[in-house]
């Protein structure tokens, strides 16, 4: 995963001398064929008659040997499986990561389209055996994009919150000082 400012995207040099505010924000970005090592949330079986799932949630794993990248930790991706004969085909249709520095967090989703292959680089997972398909949690298996993945950073509102809370210092409106009043225990 590599953050790429939107400034260093912008094809006019003019456009670097007025950005707009939103410009300085990240970008998630991954090229065409990259692959990233996932597993999926849940367990998943799908009898012959079945033939297919929709809207199956996967996550990230790192440190897995043949993935080229890694997404943030925070990450859900959704997408669909099929049986197709003894294999278990597997694409994804989005995601929603959530990357954190310290105290502060960046958001991204949008749309991603990339197709499952076993650790051995082979399409499609083998986990169909006799009509009946069964993806353990466990089971990793790398997802390889078909096109390059670019998805601006999301609007944050409790960033901004906690921003105003940290400059606020007990002076401002998002952090007021209360106001002084009796201690009703006093009485």
């Amino acid at each position: 995963m590599i953050k790429i400012p939107h400034a260093i995207l912008s094809a006019s040099g003019m456009a670097l001398l007025v950005l707009p505010l939103h410009a300085s924000a990240g970008t998630l970005s991954l090229p065409q064929d990259a692959t990233v090592a996932v597993q999926a949330v849940d367990s998943l079986v799908i009898e012959a008659n079945e033939g297919r799932m929709d809207d199956v949630l996967f996550r990230p794993v790192s440190g897995v040997d043949g993935a080229s990248h890694e997404l943030p930790e925070y990450c859900v991706l959704v997408g669909d499986a099929r049986q197709d004969g003894d294999r278990l085909r597997v694409t994804t249709k989005s995601l929603t990561c959530i990357e954190t520095d310290g105290s502060d967090s960046d958001i991204y989703s949008g749309e991603i389209s990339a197709a499952g292959y076993d650790l051995d680089g082979s399409y499609g997972l083998s986990v169909c055996e006799a009509g009946h398909c069964e993806l353990s949690a466990e089971h990793v298996f790398h997802l390889k994009l078909a096109t390059r993945l670019e998805i601006a950073e999301q609007d944050n509102p409790s960033a901004r919150i906690n921003e105003q809370r940290r400059q606020a210092n007990g002076a401002g409106i998002a952090n007021p000082i209360p106001a002084e009043r009796p201690n009703p225990d006093d009485e």
